[in-house]
């Protein structure tokens, strides 16, 4: 088979692409570079530059390269933008993966796997979120996540396309230092952003219901996530029948603000205290996942814990900032 994958040159997709491409799978990247870089392909990955929103680019993409399988993980994913502009949110996520879709079926493609969000689930009240959860999006971000799945759902049932949606939870780390986040809105990179300009990091409440008052969040390394994607596609290889998965990718451990507050101190040796400040609008006390289905479904289960993420995390970081070191 042949993957084009979508947002292949970000964060997470150009662990993705490397994680597929070692493992000996045939890939192809489609990305616009608005927030990826083409730096983080490996040697010999085609990139075909422009949007998911193209529906010319596609069927260009899937018919010159034989694309017969597509890991749509192109998205924007940012909770506060996407409540100041719903708009772009809805177009982008939502438009986009239509589009791939309508690509995708024009050219014969059968399997697609779609990169979902924790976000779908809002504020659950339960100690660990199972696929079963009620879902209940608080934001646009959310929003447009279940309604990516709603989506892919109903063109599989309706084309007779095998789906896998996996819902990440908290993603941190890097495989390598040239694909470490580069962007400082998820919680470590924004912790590493405060600690280099000499400022405490922030603690976004404590006065939560939980041990130490602060969120208590499914931290997850990006190895990890990219694994769960190599496993996804050798189970869409070797289906012999229609397969509609719905997968939590989570280590089923919670560890609080506090606590990977701590962890960065040890690891960066830059140990400022925190400062509290109220809480954000929305923020659920606690979003733990249950790995217990991925594990049965693909036989995964993470291997990272939150010092190597931390780590892996501060040496990218380190690499762009050497002035640091």
């Amino acid at each position: 088979m042949t993957w084009l994958i979508t947002g292949g040159a970000g964060y997470i997709g150009g662990h993705v692409v490397r994680e597929l491409a070692a493992a000996g799978e045939r890939v192809v990247v489609l990305d616009d570079l608005s927030s990826g870089s083409a730096g983080r392909l490996p040697d010999g990955v085609p990139l075909v530059v422009g949007s998911t929103l193209d529906r010319a680019v596609l069927d260009g993409a899937i018919r010159d390269h034989g694309v017969t399988g597509v890991l749509h993980v192109a998205a924007k994913k940012q909770v506060g933008e996407s409540v100041a502009e719903p708009l772009l949110y809805y177009r982008e996520n939502v438009e986009g993966l239509r589009t791939v879709l309508e690509a995708a079926v024009a050219g014969g493609v059968s399997k697609v796997l779609f990169s979902s969000s924790a976000a779908v689930y809002g504020m659950p009240d339960v100690d660990l979120v199972t696929e079963d959860t009620p879902c209940a999006p608080i934001n646009p971000y959310g929003e447009t996540k279940l309604v990516g799945e709603w989506l892919l759902a109903a063109a599989a049932r309706a084309y007779g396309i095998s789906t896998v949606s996996l819902r990440y939870f908290n993603v941190a780390g890097a495989a390598a230092p040239e694909l470490a986040d580069d962007g400082v809105t998820n919680l470590v990179p924004m912790v590493f952003q405060r600690l280099t300009d000499g400022l405490p990091p922030l603690v976004f409440g404590d006065d939560y219901a939980t041990p130490d008052g602060t969120c208590v969040r499914d931290f997850i390394h990006v190895e990890d996530i990219a694994s769960a994607h190599l496993a996804a596609v050798r189970r869409l290889d070797a289906a012999d029948g229609p397969v509609a998965l719905t997968l939590n990718i989570g280590r089923g451990e919670g560890v609080s603000v506090r606590e990977m507050l701590a962890a960065i101190a040890r690891t960066t040796g830059r140990d400022l205290a925190p400062e509290t400040t109220p809480r954000r609008p929305g923020d659920p006390a606690r979003v733990v996942a249950s790995a217990d289905l991925i594990r049965k479904e693909l036989g995964w289960s993470a291997r990272y814990g939150v010092d190597e993420m931390i780590a892996s995390a501060w040496a990218g970081w380190l690499a762009r900032h050497p002035g640091l070191a």
